[in-house]
């Protein structure tokens, strides 16, 4: 069946504004400075659970008295 040049037109138009809703969205998704605040958001949600956040304390206490020890030998 042939389509005449107005159908292949109107198909041609309402690809072009799907792919340009598209790219509007991943511009969205892929903005620097949302993954950048999502990053964030994620970082300070995982150090605010205990089971994180006091091991790593730890850690830097441990780590904190070594170095000084051996600055003081």
């Amino acid at each position: 069946m042939v389509r005449d040049q107005e159908s292949i037109e109107r198909d041609i138009e309402r690809a072009r504004d799907a792919l340009a809703v598209t790219l509007d969205q991943l511009g969205t998704r892929a903005s620097p400075k949302r993954l950048a605040d999502s990053a964030k958001t994620s970082v300070r949600a995982t150090w605010s659970e205990p089971k994180v956040k006091y091991p790593v304390i730890g850690a830097g206490v441990l780590i904190g008295a070594l170095v000084l020890r051996k600055l003081l030998r």
